[in-house]
């Protein structure tokens, strides 16, 4: 029985073997987002009647409730759309690995200023001081990069309150020799012993009475980020604010396992949606 001395027939075995359970590892995964999807989608129905017959007991029937009686049922209310909202993001971020990527070059500079001017829009009253590095531009799918915008600037903003001189920057930046994104801000910031908390769904490191929000944004950005073929991670220290890097790299169609801070290692000491 003659051995290849070239090794060909091996190498040739261990690919199809990789392919084989990449193929497995991609079908459990997109099995596992079509349930979420389906999960999600079903039970918004019966929320939405919670809701409404709630609000139909509190409109008609308010008058023959005590105080007690009022307030169990705002409760409800409040808890039934709190629940209506997260599911919302569920298929927002199930639907984040449907569909091709539309791949541009994004001018990433001039896609965070519209998003501040959209912000400050919204906290018309946080007054922050922004610097954007000029042409900052990467390849990647304009929609999906300024949801990534919209979480990080939005977090820097909302983190940044009650700072008596917010700042936030979106800088050019390097990681591992790749063109990269950095947003900071001197805000709040987080324990970077629980950075890698962060980019799980539903997982929060500040109070909700302290900073609202269902923990679902950063959990978004990192699954665009991976669609990129990029990395993400988180650097911080609490009450000197914090910062995120990621790059976007060719996007492949092989599954990646995603990478975040725990693989790269912290950069400089400068958190969630």
């Amino acid at each position: 029985m003659s051995e290849d001395p070239t090794g060909r027939e091996g190498d040739g075995a261990l690919e199809l073997e990789v392919a084989r359970k990449t193929a497995s590892l991609r079908a459990a995964l997109e099995e596992l987002e079509a349930f979420t999807y389906s999960v999600s989608h079903d039970l918004k129905g019966p929320l939405r009647a919670l809701d409404g017959f709630s609000q139909a007991l509190l409109e008609d029937y308010g008058d023959r409730l005590d105080e007690t009686g009022l307030d169990y049922l705002r409760r409800i209310r409040r808890a039934s759309q709190r629940m209506g909202r997260v599911l919302d993001d569920l298929l927002r971020l199930s639907r984040l690995s449907r569909g091709d990527l539309k791949l541009t070059d994004v001018d990433l500079s001039e896609l965070a200023r519209e998003v501040v001017e959209e912000l400050r829009e919204q906290w018309p009253h946080h007054s922050v001081r922004l610097q954007v590095d000029p042409e900052i531009v990467l390849r990647g799918d304009r929609r999906l990069l300024r949801i990534v915008l919209e979480n990080l600037l939005g977090n820097a903003w909302k983190f940044t309150e009650g700072v008596e001189e917010p700042t936030v920057e979106v800088l050019a930046a390097q990681e591992l020799g790749e063109p990269a994104v950095e947003i900071r801000d001197n805000g709040a910031g987080f324990d970077s012993r629980y950075a890698d908390k962060l980019f799980a769904p539903f997982q929060r490191l500040h109070r909700e009475d302290e900073f609202a929000g269902h923990g679902i944004g950063l959990a978004t950005v990192q699954r665009i980020i991976h669609r990129h073929g990029g990395r993400i991670r988180a650097t911080g220290a609490p009450g000197e604010g914090a910062a995120f890097r990621f790059t976007v790299g060719m996007p492949d169609e092989r599954l990646e396992t995603p990478r975040s801070l725990a693989e790269v290692g912290p950069d400089r000491t400068h958190r969630e949606a």
